[in-house]
């Protein structure tokens, strides 16, 4: 992130609302370049300027080692748990190493606090202007850091907390002062989202019909602890969202004139949010793609992406579901775009696009062992209802190496898909043999087809002339190290019935089973399958 984004910005909007206790003091000046999540048993990310969520440190030991190891990264500050465990120990570590202790209001989910912080540092890492979304997208939302502006600036004119939210209303932006609202407001901010059970109410008392009809402010009372005044956000005639003040009486005229011009304002917001969602995701996904594919604009990329400063793998993920082509690909751009939320939400700095029916990401990481464990924890929790599998690359140490790591993806990613249906995710190490074997069936295929007349080709032109098992016979003692007692159960037939059918199969195809070559010869062309 540019930096833009100041640490006083941050507690302003905040600060009342959700940070009730202080250790050290803040830089209101200090720029803010991201969030982190801390994790005691991994590395921090390399994210200078970042706020960091202590999640799980409590005790005064935890939170010195908290600040003590973050100091090095140039955090602006940490937030932990409120109250804070603050010792002379603590208080020393955070003055020593110039960065605050905030304490978080208990009852306040640390997910939602950290899509929170996203949405107010969204800074264009690639332009300047303000993006962001409430799941950590850092591409996608131009204007949401002005849109917060706009909100603070309506709640000084008319003295209450705002929101403005889209018209499925969501929160898009909020102003200072929430905790001068009442509980419905604070459940609001915290959950992005108008509780259901008081968009019930709304619905009831025919709140939004009133409200997208008219362009008027609409004042509402006795739907929550404290009135209302909300206006629609439109432009022409579609409405694209809406403003709400919490007030403690209807406005005034002048205040009413106020917000309609607001609203006005709010809409020009909103449609430059929406027009640069898809040039944000074009521009991403070009990114994505340049460094892919490697050569002399890998770095370039790398850098405008936020790449370039660590190790990276990539995960290429894939449905493999038999639902209606419409279906599948309507429900891979949701899992494309919950894989980009579960990533983000374990390091800011990764990025993610689909490009060519395959959804890429890169995350930031120095174990392949690690980003297969995070697949793995990302496909447990979407369930069975559509079967994506993800591939997983190598370990990238340079920007230029991560095409070698997309190949590697890919190849692991084709596995998954045509050959081990057992497996959800795998690195290329864990399923290599399969991969060659793939591979040299293309090859094979693109010289002619299929293999000279040889043994197996015989034996399975027998079998379809002569309605036989041979090959599968065949097969079956392969399998089973050449024991004819496992060979026929698995066959079920008698095992002087198999004995006569392996002599039978060698009479056919002149193939010598007591050959080591032999043998080799035929298992790898039956699991060739050609």
């Amino acid at each position: 992130m540019s930096g833009r984004v100041v640490l006083g910005r941050v507690l302003a909007d905040l600060g009342s609302t959700f940070i009730v206790d202080t250790v050290g003091e803040p830089d209101p000046a200090r720029p803010v370049g991201g969030v982190l999540i801390y994790d005691p048993q991994d590395a921090p990310a390399q994210l200078p300027g970042a706020i960091v969520l202590g999640v799980g440190v409590y005790d005064a030991e935890d939170v010195t080692t908290l600040v003590e190891r973050v100091a090095g990264l140039g955090a602006a500050a940490v937030v932990v748990r409120a109250p804070i465990a603050a010792d002379a120990t603590v208080e020393e570590a955070a003055s020593r190493a110039g960065i605050p202790i905030l304490g978080l209001m208990p009852g306040a989910s640390w997910a939602q606090v950290a899509a929170l912080l996203r949405s107010l540092l969204s800074v264009d890492e690639f332009g300047g202007e303000p993006t962001g979304d409430p799941a950590g997208e850092p591409v996608g939302e131009p204007l949401a850091g002005d849109l917060f502006a706009l909100a603070n600036a309506i709640s000084a004119l008319l003295d209450g907390p705002v929101t403005v939210e889209d018209r499925d209303c969501r929160v898009l932006a909020f102003s200072s002062r929430q905790d001068e609202g009442d509980d419905s407001r604070i459940a609001t901010i915290l959950d992005r989202q108008v509780p259901a059970d008081k968009l019930r109410v709304l619905e009831e008392r025919g709140a939004f019909r009133a409200l997208y009809c008219d362009d008027r402010p609409l004042y509402l009372e006795g739907v929550v602890e404290k009135p209302r005044v909300a206006i629609g956000v439109r432009a022409g005639g579609e409405i694209l969202g809406s403003i709400w003040v919490v007030v403690k009486e209807p406005l005034t005229e002048n205040r009413e004139r106020a917000l309609t011009e607001a609203a006005k304002v709010a809409a020009l917001h909103l449609l430059r949010r929406r027009a640069g969602e898809d040039v944000g995701h074009r521009l991403r996904a070009d990114l994505l793609a340049t460094l892919l594919e490697g050569g002399q604009g890998a770095p370039g990329a790398a850098t405008r992406l936020g790449l370039s400063a660590q190790p990276a793998c990539v995960l290429a993920l894939a449905a493999t579901d038999g639902s209606p082509v419409a279906d599948q690909v309507v429900a891979a751009d949701r899992i494309a775009n919950a894989l980009a939320l579960h990533l983000n939400a374990i390091h800011p700095r990764t990025a993610t696009a689909t490009l060519g029916g395959v959804t890429y990401a890169v995350l930031p990481t120095a174990s392949d062992e690690a980003a297969r464990r995070v697949a793995e924890s990302f496909l447990d929790r979407i369930g069975d209802r559509i079967y994506p599998v993800i591939g997983v690359g190598g370990i990238a140490a340079r920007p230029e190496d991560l095409r070698r790591s997309r190949a590697d993806a890919d190849r692991a990613l084709r596995v998954l898909r045509d050959r081990r249906p057992d497996l959800r995710t795998a690195r290329l190490a864990d399923v290599y043999v399969d991969a060659l074997l793939l591979e040299l069936t293309d090859r094979i295929a693109a010289d002619g087809g299929g293999p000279p007349d040889g043994p197996l080709v015989r034996l399975r032109a027998y079998d379809a002339e002569h309605n036989t098992a041979l090959t599968e016979t065949l097969a079956a003692w392969l399998d089973t190290f050449g024991d004819v007692i496992a060979a026929s159960a698995a066959m079920h037939v008698h095992p002087n019935t198999f004995r006569y059918r392996l002599k039978r199969l060698s009479e056919v195809s002149g193939l010598d089973l007591a050959t080591s070559g032999a043998r080799f010869e035929a298992m790898l062309q039956l699991r060739l399958a050609l």
